[in-house]
């Protein structure tokens, strides 16, 4: 793959878990595409990524299921 950043093939597909908001409006997406570069050290997100992440946002109350996860604070 050519990464859009720097043009140089060998950039990849890596999945993350991505955070969007925060206390009671935190909504966490699993398995969300990035594309990672290795010569330039980028990472980014392509359109048709965050026009998804966009949808998953605008539908989360039926497009989500209600996890309990551990918080800690740093420091």
């Amino acid at each position: 793959m050519v990464c859009d950043i720097c043009g140089q093939k060998g950039a990849r597909i890596r999945h993350v878990t991505r955070t969007y908001g925060k206390g009671s409006n935190l909504l966490v997406i699993e398995n969300v595409p990035v594309v990672s570069c290795s010569h330039c050290g980028e990472s980014y997100l392509t359109a048709e990524t965050l026009h998804e992440v966009e949808r998953i946002k605008l539908h989360k109350s039926s497009l989500t299921k209600e996890r309990t996860i551990p918080v800690a604070v740093f420091g």
